[in-house]
This record gives C-alpha cells, structure tokens and sequence, in this order.
C-alpha cells in the first residue's frame, strides 16, 4: 500500500545562505531524497530499476514557496506519487514548519528510460503496479510548457564539473536551478529571493560540457535557457517568480 512519506528534518548552517535560509539547492536535494525513499519503499526505486537497466528522470517541475526554512528550523517534508500514466509518473512535495504552516509546495513528473539507449520507457513495461494517492498540492498549470526567451538581457557561463553529476551519468536536475540563479545580476539576485521555480528539462548535459544561460528579465520574473555550446542543443529551460 502506498503512503506518504514524512522526514522531520533540521536545517544546517553549511545548508543556508547569507540571509540564514535554506539554499533552493539544498531543498531539490532534500526532495531527491524524500522521492528515493518513498520509491524504494513501493518498489520502484532505483536499485530495483538499475537491475531491469533503467533509471527515473524528472523532465519537470513547479515549486511554490511561501518562505524558505531558516538556519536550525525544524521542518517536516512530505511526498507521495499522486498520478501516473503510459509515460511519466507525477509526484507531490510539501514543506511545514514545527507550528504547522505549510512554507512549500511542489509538483514534479517523471519518465523511466532505458539506461542503455536513453529512450523514454512504458511504465507498464518496467515497473509493478501501485496506486497512487491521488492528492495534488498545485492543481492549475502544473506543467506548463515554458517558452524560449525573446532576448539577452543577461548571459552566463559554466562549466559541467565532476560534482555537478549524478548517479544517471549526467548533470543532476538541481544544479539546472543554480545555474539559472546564478545568472542573474549580482545586485538583484543578493536583494532577491525565489517565490516559485518552474523547469522544463529538455537534454541531458554531460560531464565536461560548457554550458551557456539566456536570461530575459522582466519584472520579478526570470526566464532562462541553458544550452550546451558545442551544438547549440537546449538541455532546460527555467522560469523563477523573485521577491
């Protein structure tokens, strides 16, 4: 039987920033890891799915947030799988505080692909049946396509480092966030902070590549492209609501 998972979870002081609040890196780690758990214990995880030679990917995501935990907060996070069809599952997030205010809310879907060729798989054709805990924390546009930006109003280069991958052998979905932040002007992004994240991923980016962000600002919204530059391929696109 399916049931939502619960860690209760203490925020650290080499997790935060310089306001003394969560870094929205740590928090998409943190999702990662609460998602691992609640897969493994349906049996579905990704040990189950390495020996059958397949993985899980997220191809998007929707993050809403009230406010970010602050240094030494206790804080229960929540998740469950609340849908799934041919193609992707969907999975829900939440974050509440120790007074029982929920700070964070989050959606994210998911595909299954063959390890080997990297082509999306039929869930049906690789996982065991489960029911899901129909129960939806976002429930208008909760995927939305994002569209490319129009401009340049900022540029920014990284390179793919050995951290930056994960155990799929390609650059793990929260370093994507990072590099869309950190392409900001310096002066907004210390004076700002993110009220909501949306990311569609597109491409995988691999070790070694050199990466490219197109930010267009308007407002307090931010819409970013990340490329890899030696072919021009899009590996995501991300949008950032900023307070």
């Amino acid at each position: 039987m399916v049931r939502k998972q619960i860690h209760t979870y203490t925020v650290k002081s080499f997790e935060c920033d310089r306001r003394d609040t969560l870094r929205l890196l740590t928090l998409l780690n943190l999702f990662q890891d609460i998602a691992d758990d609640s897969a493994n214990e349906i049996g579905i995880g990704y040990d189950y799915l390495r020996t059958v030679g397949k993985a899980w990917v997220l191809i998007a995501m929707n993050v809403q947030i009230d406010r970010m935990p602050h240094l030494a907060e206790e804080i229960t996070i929540k998740s469950w799988p609340s849908d799934f069809s041919a193609l992707y599952t969907e999975r829900e997030f939440e974050v509440w505080s120790a007074s029982g205010e929920r700070i964070i809310r989050a959606c994210s879907q998911w595909i299954v692909i063959d390890f080997a060729t990297r082509r999306p798989m039929h869930l049906k054709d690789c996982l065991p049946e489960y029911e899901p805990i129909r129960e939806k924390v976002i429930l208008e546009d909760r995927f939305p396509k994002l569209p490319a930006p129009e401009r340049d109003d900022y540029t920014e280069r990284f390179l793919v480092r050995y951290d930056d991958i994960d155990r799929n052998d390609h650059v793990n979905n929260a370093i994507y966030s990072l590099w869309a932040s950190e392409s900001l002007e310096p002066k907004y992004r210390i004076e700002h902070e993110p009220a909501g994240m949306i990311i569609n991923f597109r491409k995988e980016g691999l070790f070694g590549e050199k990466i490219l962000v197109h930010t267009q600002m308007d407002g307090d919204t931010s819409l970013h492209s990340i490329q890899a530059t030696e072919d021009s391929r899009e590996l995501a696109r991300v949008r950032f609501a900023w307070r």
